[in-house]
């Protein structure tokens, strides 16, 4: 196992830094296919006989065990090095598959619960943050754009996920015996492709910088020369501002994505436009392309105008897109699909532009374990937009409504959220210096930590 080992990881003189975009890929892309599992909720529930809130638990329990291994485990990657945090999470999110596929031969729906919520969440928040600071490092002229790059595949995992998973449980069936199969060859598949990246990634040499390039004088406020340890960024008001921004703006996307085929579905319901499961399964698959676009485009964006900008961009024009679902929503198919690719294209994006905006407030020192720490956020808006979306249609179900009225509430929930968000990123100012590391100390225990 000395393969893993950190210093087993340091790159060679000449390697190319544009190697470790495509490491990180195979890990985001395999651990995507969480926004895939709306897919999944259909023949959950009538092979198993299960409510939409109860088969929305495993994605759930999933996306919160992903903020609290990312927050407990943020300073062991940061320690280990890329290499083993992207084998933990190989181990772990494709065991969960396998479990989860043993629940579902035997109708034991904990088991799926326990393999892919909880289990495979521990392999999402691990490989999640695995390569992020050290795409920081390699890529210290473009962080936006690096970050980017990567964690686009966590949103497109979906897009490769979705009809993949469609297609198998076609042939497979949607039984329980189907729906294991495909899990089984779910948790195969993705181990050998993540093992790519375990081969692949690289951390630069102690002192690297891209050939030619020289940091330049700091004109925006927000971006910092000082560094700030993990430990004093949680005593930082900007810290917990940047929380409930992540937290609001995951919650506003995370909803529609965990309820997306059967909220299109329901949408037009009734209508002459109404959508077939093919074709929910292909707004599922759009709305991962938006997700992964908006990762790349928005993150990349950020470089030029700035991260409160763009997150000023997300809450604001996202709080709008959600208000013409609500009003004009099921009017017209195409408007519905562009506001809600807006919607998930601003979502991806934010989840992009969130290390890159630690990076200008904190510095590199620890921004590895910072974002860890940070993702606690994802793992409460995991629960609470499924639970909100989830609760408000059983409701309005039980109540005897249908179509968009299913959802109207809960919508507007979003819309309020956001605006929250939109105030929080408002608030955002400097770090006070007392919160930096002393610069000759900070740089030596930077060293050590390389070392490491």
């Amino acid at each position: 196992m000395t393969f893993l080992d950190r210093s087993r990881t340091v790159a060679p003189p000449g390697w190319s830094r544009w190697l470790i975009p495509p490491a990180a890929l195979s890990v985001h892309l395999s651990i995507g296919q969480a926004y895939a599992w709306s897919v999944f909720k259909p023949p959950l529930e009538s092979s198993l006989d299960l409510s939409g809130t109860a088969s929305a638990l495993p994605f759930q329990l999933g996306i919160v065990m992903l903020g609290l291994s990312a927050a407990f485990g943020g300073t062991l990657v940061e320690r280990n090095g890329p290499r083993w945090a992207m084998f933990v999470s190989l181990v772990c999110f494709s065991s969960g598959f396998l479990v989860a596929a043993l629940g579902a031969a035997t109708r034991q729906y904990w088991l799926v619960v326990l393999g892919y919520g909880f289990i495979g969440g521990i392999g999402l928040g691990i490989g999640y943050i695995s390569p992020v600071s050290t795409l920081i490092k390699w890529f210290p002229d473009r962080p936006g754009m690096a970050t980017g790059i990567a964690i686009m595949g966590f949103g497109g995992g979906a897009l490769i996920a979705s009809p993949w998973s469609s297609q198998m449980l076609e042939s497979f069936g949607t039984d329980s015996s189907g729906i294991a199969t495909t899990f089984l060859v779910h948790g195969l598949a993705y181990a050998a492709f993540m093992s790519l990246g375990v081969a692949l990634v690289r951390v630069p040499p102690d002192g690297w910088k891209p050939p030619g390039w020289q940091p330049k004088a700091q004109t925006r406020a927000l971006i910092t020369a000082a560094n700030v340890s993990a430990r004093n960024a949680l005593r930082t008001p900007q810290f917990w501002c940047l929380w409930v921004i992540l937290c609001m703006n995951v919650t506003a996307g995370i909803g529609i994505l965990e309820k997306a085929a059967p909220m299109i579905t329901d949408f037009f319901a009734g209508t002459s436009a109404a959508v077939t499961a093919s074709a929910a399964a292909g707004f599922v698959a759009l709305l991962s392309l938006a997700n992964m676009t908006g990762r790349i485009l928005w993150s990349s964006a950020s470089d030029l105008i700035g991260r409160k900008n763009i997150y000023r961009v997300y809450l604001g024009v996202g709080a709008l897109m959600y208000l013409a679902i609500v009003q004009l929503g099921n009017d017209s198919t195409p408007l519905f699909v562009v506001c809600a690719l807006v919607i998930l294209s601003f979502y991806g994006g934010g989840f992009a532009t969130i290390p890159a905006y630690l990076k200008d407030l904190f510095g590199t020192y620890q921004v590895g374990a910072i974002h860890g720490r940070l993702l606690t956020a994802w793992s409460t808006a995991g629960v609470l937009g499924p639970l909100i979306v989830n609760r408000v249609a059983d409701a309005q179900e039980s109540a005897g409504r249908s179509g968009p009225s299913l959802y109207t509430a809960s919508l507007y929930i979003m819309i309020g959220l956001l605006v929250v968000g939109f105030a929080a990123n408002e608030l955002v100012r400097p770090v006070h210096p007392r919160f930096h590391e002393p610069q000759q100390e900070g740089r030596t225990r930077e060293q050590q930590h390389q070392e490491s």
